[in-house]
């Protein structure tokens, strides 16, 4: 016989019911889209690994985005993907005024004034060597040096126009360095900060390299990104960042680490949670559905609503064109 204290079905059995078992209902404002920005001013470049993205021009900005903001986009991050000849040991090109990333900033901004722009903040695509920071003569991080660095780009982004800087460099103590920084030019009450702060050394990063370029030249990035197994140092991560001045947290990837946000949740209740949905989670759903594994739409809400389910309050996907269409 049935316990009384065991029955459950009745409270969602009617379809009008079920939404009210529900903590919170996808939103368009809750996804980021991340574009990539090439310094090949009029192109627009289809990238392989990933269906239905492109690098794209400064020229071709508006044109791409223009019907998204029409249909709901509230927030955007920018990669910059400049080519082989500007790169160098130290990134300098990462804050060309010139260069791919503040030129979209600052023609979003004109465009768009009421789309947030996001900049992604980390050296890897702009140095010769692919690292996300300046090397040491034995080829470790030199973090002291980097930190400094990677504080410059985001403040210059910041002056250039962006709302938010997300360093994803993976350095110590850069979240308290960027903090300062725009602090320091006046920017600090304007500009947020979001920390990628459990970023793990992941398998599933392979396509986001092949559209930005980015591949490490030598070695990998696993002494400075997360090993996948650390949920201490993830938590320990966190906590950092929070303690430095960090305005939001971020966890990559996502759905292999829904662990990971939570704990993000719990130890960081005031602030809200991001998770980026990385390039190699999207393209696994575009393939899987590609080859009759599942409903394609089906999967992708219910990657979003277990990201929500999890904890965050923002998601990060290459799938925002189409979940602004779904979400009408």
């Amino acid at each position: 016989m049935v316990e009384i204290d065991s029955l459950l079905h009745a409270g969602y059995h009617n379809p009008v019911q079920r939404p009210w078992q529900v903590e919170r209902t996808l939103t368009k404002g809750a996804f980021m889209y991340p574009i990539f920005i090439t310094d090949e001013k009029d192109s627009l470049i289809p990238i392989p690994s990933m269906p239905n993205q492109s690098r794209i021009g400064v020229n071709r900005l508006e044109e791409v985005i223009a019907p998204l903001v029409a249909k709901g986009l509230k927030s955007i991050m920018l990669f910059g993907v400049p080519s082989d000849k500007v790169k160098d040991p130290y990134g300098t090109a990462a804050d060309d005024p010139e260069g791919p990333v503040i030129q979209a900033i600052k023609l979003l901004k004109s465009k768009f004034p009421g789309l947030l722009v996001s900049c992604d903040v980390c050296l890897c695509e702009y140095t010769s060597h692919g690292h996300c920071g300046y090397l040491n003569e034995d080829n470790t991080i030199d973090n002291t040096a980097s930190v400094k660095r990677l504080a410059e780009v985001a403040v210059n982004y910041a002056k250039a126009g962006a709302d938010n800087v997300a360093p994803s460099d993976m350095m110590d103590g850069r979240i308290r360095a960027i903090k300062q920084g725009l602090h320091d030019a006046g920017l600090g009450h304007r500009v947020s900060l979001m920390a990628y702060s459990a970023k793990y050394s992941s398998a599933l990063y392979g396509p986001f390299r092949d559209a930005a370029c980015s591949g490490a030249q030598f070695g990998d990035r696993s002494a400075y990104q997360l090993p996948p197994g650390s949920r201490g140092l993830g938590r320990r991560a966190i906590q950092r960042d929070v303690r430095e001045g960090a305005d939001m947290i971020m966890v990559k990837p996502a759905m292999f680490y829904l662990d990971i946000i939570r704990d993000a949740k719990e130890l960081a209740p005031d602030h809200p949670i991001a998770a980026y949905q990385v390039s190699g989670e999207y393209a696994m759903i575009h393939h899987s559905a590609k080859a009759g594994v599942f409903d394609f739409k089906t999967a992708v809400l219910e990657s979003m609503t277990s990201l929500q389910r999890a904890g965050c309050n923002l998601i990060i996907t290459y799938f925002t064109p189409e979940l602004l269409e779904w979400l009408d």
